[in-house]
Protein backbone atom coordinates (compact mmCIF):
# COMPACT_ATOMS: atom_id res chain seq x y z
CA UNK A 1 0.00 0.00 0.00
CA UNK A 2 2.45 2.40 0.94
CA UNK A 3 4.78 3.46 -1.72
CA UNK A 4 7.47 5.43 -0.05
CA UNK A 5 8.17 7.73 2.31
CA UNK A 6 10.18 10.87 2.65
CA UNK A 7 11.58 12.75 5.48
CA UNK A 8 12.99 16.06 5.38
CA UNK A 9 16.46 17.72 5.80
CA UNK A 10 18.12 20.76 6.40
CA UNK A 11 21.65 19.41 5.14
CA UNK A 12 20.83 16.80 2.41
CA UNK A 13 24.82 15.85 1.86
CA UNK A 14 25.60 15.90 5.41
CA UNK A 15 22.39 13.35 6.34
CA UNK A 16 22.77 10.99 3.35
CA UNK A 17 25.25 8.87 4.87
CA UNK A 18 23.03 8.40 7.66
CA UNK A 19 20.65 7.09 4.98
CA UNK A 20 23.33 5.21 2.81
CA UNK A 21 24.47 2.83 5.90
CA UNK A 22 20.77 2.07 6.86
CA UNK A 23 20.16 1.12 3.26
CA UNK A 24 23.50 -1.18 2.60
CA UNK A 25 22.56 -3.17 5.70
CA UNK A 26 18.71 -3.17 4.03
CA UNK A 27 20.28 -4.90 1.16
CA UNK A 28 19.38 -1.73 -1.06
CA UNK A 29 21.25 1.36 -2.30
CA UNK A 30 20.21 4.67 -3.67
CA UNK A 31 17.28 4.86 -6.65
CA UNK A 32 16.85 8.36 -7.48
CA UNK A 33 18.34 11.11 -6.95
CA UNK A 34 19.01 15.20 -7.77
CA UNK A 35 20.16 18.28 -5.87
CA UNK A 36 17.14 18.69 -3.57
CA UNK A 37 16.48 14.77 -2.46
CA UNK A 38 17.78 11.24 -2.46
CA UNK A 39 15.91 8.27 -2.48
CA UNK A 40 16.81 4.54 -1.42
CA UNK A 41 14.91 1.11 -2.22
CA UNK A 42 14.43 -0.72 -5.40
CA UNK A 43 12.33 0.13 -7.92
CA UNK A 44 9.27 -1.74 -8.05
CA UNK A 45 10.35 -3.71 -4.93
CA UNK A 46 8.43 -2.97 -1.61
CA UNK A 47 8.55 0.89 -0.04
CA UNK A 48 11.22 3.59 -0.71
CA UNK A 49 12.55 6.19 1.69
CA UNK A 50 13.42 9.42 0.86
CA UNK A 51 15.43 12.56 1.79
CA UNK A 52 14.25 15.55 1.03
CA UNK A 53 14.80 19.15 1.37
CA UNK A 54 11.32 20.83 1.72
CA UNK A 55 9.88 22.07 -1.39
CA UNK A 56 8.47 25.50 -0.14
CA UNK A 57 12.03 26.23 0.96
CA UNK A 58 11.15 26.78 4.15
CA UNK A 59 13.38 24.73 7.16
CA UNK A 60 12.64 20.89 7.79
CA UNK A 61 11.02 20.17 10.87
CA UNK A 62 10.32 17.09 12.75
CA UNK A 63 7.33 15.48 12.93
CA UNK A 64 5.69 14.97 16.50
CA UNK A 65 4.29 11.16 16.25
CA UNK A 66 5.59 10.55 12.80
CA UNK A 67 7.93 7.58 12.37
CA UNK A 68 9.15 5.41 9.73
CA UNK A 69 9.23 1.84 10.43
CA UNK A 70 12.27 -0.57 8.53
CA UNK A 71 11.29 -4.19 8.47
CA UNK A 72 14.28 -6.08 9.10
CA UNK A 73 14.71 -9.75 8.40
CA UNK A 74 15.29 -10.88 12.07
CA UNK A 75 16.63 -10.15 15.45
CA UNK A 76 20.00 -9.86 14.89
CA UNK A 77 19.83 -7.19 12.07
CA UNK A 78 17.44 -5.00 14.38
CA UNK A 79 20.09 -4.94 16.61
CA UNK A 80 22.52 -3.79 13.44
CA UNK A 81 20.13 -1.24 12.30
CA UNK A 82 20.28 0.52 15.54
CA UNK A 83 24.03 0.73 16.05
CA UNK A 84 24.06 1.64 13.01
CA UNK A 85 22.16 4.38 13.32
CA UNK A 86 24.03 4.96 16.26
CA UNK A 87 27.46 4.98 14.86
CA UNK A 88 26.21 7.56 12.21
CA UNK A 89 25.44 10.23 14.27
CA UNK A 90 21.54 8.95 15.16
CA UNK A 91 20.49 8.91 18.97
CA UNK A 92 19.15 6.16 20.58
CA UNK A 93 14.56 6.39 21.59
CA UNK A 94 14.38 2.56 22.93
CA UNK A 95 17.12 -0.17 22.59
CA UNK A 96 16.49 -2.99 20.85
CA UNK A 97 14.10 -5.59 22.10
CA UNK A 98 10.80 -7.75 22.44
CA UNK A 99 7.27 -5.06 22.70
CA UNK A 100 4.67 -6.80 24.11
CA UNK A 101 3.25 -10.00 22.43
CA UNK A 102 3.14 -11.63 19.47
CA UNK A 103 6.69 -11.41 19.11
CA UNK A 104 7.17 -7.80 18.15
CA UNK A 105 11.25 -7.17 18.22
CA UNK A 106 12.02 -3.12 17.99
CA UNK A 107 15.02 -0.39 18.48
CA UNK A 108 13.99 3.20 18.26
CA UNK A 109 16.16 5.88 16.80
CA UNK A 110 16.61 9.63 15.67
CA UNK A 111 18.65 10.88 12.46
CA UNK A 112 20.75 13.48 13.10
CA UNK A 113 18.27 15.99 12.33
CA UNK A 114 15.33 14.63 14.20
CA UNK A 115 13.49 12.06 12.41
CA UNK A 116 12.43 9.05 14.28
CA UNK A 117 12.45 5.96 12.77
CA UNK A 118 12.81 2.06 14.08
CA UNK A 119 13.68 -1.21 12.60
CA UNK A 120 11.71 -4.18 13.80
CA UNK A 121 10.87 -7.84 12.94
CA UNK A 122 7.95 -10.39 14.54
CA UNK A 123 8.19 -13.84 15.59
Amino acid sequence: MIGYVTVGTNDLHGSAPFYDALAKELGVGRMMEDENYIAWGTPGGGAGIGLTKPFDGNPATIGNGVMVALEAKDRAQVDRLHAIALEQGGSCEGLPGPRGEGGFYAAYFRDREGNKLNAFTFG
